[in-house]
């Protein structure tokens, strides 16, 4: 792990006392800060900007509690003596509490009540609380409660890393699905949450769990990375229709592809076509999964356009991961979550069966015209751009390839999020695009040409899938006999949710320096901890594209 002589660094910064009457200040008020979304002035209070009510605030934060509270408790006794499906169930409470998971109280509360069962069996009143009786001690746990005892700076700290075991936790339990675990990631994942159960408080000790979270994400990257290849093959280059043919249709959003296999196996025969949306789009270039003819074509763009592109869509449609949104009126009635995913009245679908959703297909009126916007090429992974390695590196060393620019990561609703697009189609044109994420959606739909017969632009699959360019840039290093920092390669990463602060942390855990975020820092990073971060890794906010391309031309 890189190491970081922090102590003379940070002694400034835990100079600010908490404040102890915040406690009685800010009673049980809710506070969230963990996306990107977050209202002005670092939190959302009262609700949420995603539509969280503050009781599911609240259970969150409990499901939390009660997750760093068996993490201790298993820290305590060797692996072999520790409950089965312990790890499971911690990854289980990490993930339902990332953004646009889980708006449910009855399922959050029922995690609660697993969860302590598995901490005390013999403790009858894990289960016997009341839903008030719960509520009314939430506060002692959320960020204001911790603020007013230990400072924002410690907080933030804690939750950076907390925020990232969300992100590794939502990964791992993708590769779980497929059969794929580790022991490493397990025993990390109790480490981390027992020493947050314990306080910890040490600046040094914090910033030292934070990289190895970032280790360790690269290992769960490769984990499900290994998983996905080996279910479905290595995605090839693939061109999607960016619209629908005529019949009966089910829409599939989310990231979970083993979903989407048990669905195209369920619907093959039926006449009934399959529909991708957001960071399902990938899935097209799995060998596995584009071999259903019904596997028709991409509907919509990324995940916070659902209300109005749900809205026109004629046909059921499958939630399988985080990036739910309350649903409207006009198609309650056909949204279906599964896995983790629940909203209070939507219908859920327990395990993989989906013939509520085919019965729902055959009900509903499914297109009746045809549409395409135009064909777009994924399925650029690892192996894909790796097989033409040659070609990059004489297009590099011949001067017709000049720089990488990965563009990619969440996307969102900030209308400054179009610096995205406008960099994207403002950069040279001897310089090549990669991109991942639902982040690609800025990016996407223009005509950026080709280099030395391969297209600028590389997408290279979802959030899940930034293994690929983790091992596109280490081979690359390696050709060009440097570093990763030394290579003529800029990255410009969005976030929003807790899955892009885990691969923050992976890139720093490498050593990649000069990485541009936007389109605002994260609340939970103060202004002392993010010039810690810039002043070790020259971690940069996105300026205007006009400043940020010049810098880039110039480095």
């Amino acid at each position: 792990m890189l190491k970081i002589k922090m102590l003379s660094m940070v002694l400034s910064i835990w100079s600010i006392q908490p404040d102890r009457d915040e406690l009685q200040k800010w009673g049980s008020r809710m506070l969230c800060y963990q996306c990107e979304q977050t209202t002005p002035g670092g939190g959302c209070s009262d609700i949420g900007v995603c539509g969280k009510e503050p009781d599911v605030a609240d259970l969150q934060d409990l499901l939390i509690d009660a997750a760093q509270r068996l993490a201790r408790s298993l820290s305590t006794v060797p692996a072999e003596q520790r409950p089965q499906g312990a790890s499971a169930q911690l990854e289980n409470a990490l993930f339902t509490t990332v953004t646009n998971v889980n708006f449910d109280a009855e399922s959050i509360e029922a995690l609660i009540v697993a969860v302590d069962t598995m901490t005390d069996p013999a403790n009858p009143e894990a289960s016997g609380a009341s839903r008030e009786e719960r509520l009314t001690n939430a506060y002692k746990v959320g960020i204001s409660a911790r603020r007013a005892r230990q400072g924002e700076n410690v907080t933030g700290l804690q939750d950076l890393l907390l925020f990232g075991l969300k992100g590794m936790a939502a990964y791992a339990h993708h590769a779980r699905r497929l059969g794929r675990t580790d022991p490493v990631v397990d025993a990390f994942m109790i480490e981390a949450l027992a020493k947050l159960a314990e306080g910890l408080s040490d600046p040094d000790a914090l910033i030292a769990l934070n990289l190895k979270c970032g280790e360790v994400t690269v290992a769960v990257l490769a984990l499900l990375d290994g998983a996905n290849t080996g279910s479905y093959g290595h995605p090839v280059p693939t061109a999607v229709r960016m619209g629908h043919v005529p019949g009966k249709a089910i829409l599939v959003s989310g990231h979970d592809l083993k979903d989407l296999k048990a669905l195209l196996e369920q619907t093959e025969g039926t006449g009934i076509n399959i529909y991708t949306h957001g960071e399902m789009l990938p899935a097209h270039g799995y060998p596995e999964l584009n071999k259903y003819p019904h596997l028709a074509g991409h509907y919509g763009g990324a995940w916070m356009r659902q209300r109005r592109e749900f809205e026109n869509f004629p046909g059921p449609i499958l939630m399988t991961t985080n990036c739910i949104q309350r649903p409207a009126p006009t198609y309650e009635d056909r949204i279906y979550t599964c896995g983790l995913v629940a909203f209070p009245f939507v219908k859920h679908v327990e395990g993989s069966d989906f013939s509520a959703l085919l019965e729902a297909a055959k009900a509903t009126p499914g297109f009746t015209d045809e549409t395409n916007a135009g064909d777009h090429l994924v399925g650029f992974g690892h192996n894909a751009v790796l097989s033409v390695a040659d070609t990059i590196i004489d297009a590099v060393k011949s001067g017709a390839l000049k720089k990488f620019v990965l563009i990619g990561g969440c996307d969102g609703v900030k209308f400054d999020r179009s610096y995205y697009t406008d960099l994207a189609t403002s950069l040279p044109q001897d310089w090549a695009i990669l991109t991942l994420g639902c982040g690609k959606f800025r990016v996407i739909g223009h005509d950026y040409g080709n280099i030395g017969g391969l297209p600028r632009l590389l997408d290279m699959g979802q959030c899940n899938d930034a293994f690929s360019a983790v091992k596109v840039a280490m081979a690359l290093a390696d050709a060009f006999e440097c570093s990763i920092n030394d290579l003529p390669l800029h990255l410009v990463l969005s976030w929003y949710e807790q899955k892009a602060i885990c691969i923050l942390l992976a890139l720093l855990h490498l050593g990649v320096k000069n990485i541009r975020i936007g389109p605002s820092l994260p609340a939970f990073i103060t202004p002392s901890v993010l010039q810690v971060l810039v002043d070790t890794f020259n971690v940069m906010p996105i300026d205007t594209v006009e400043n940020d391309l010049k810098a880039m031309q110039a480095a």
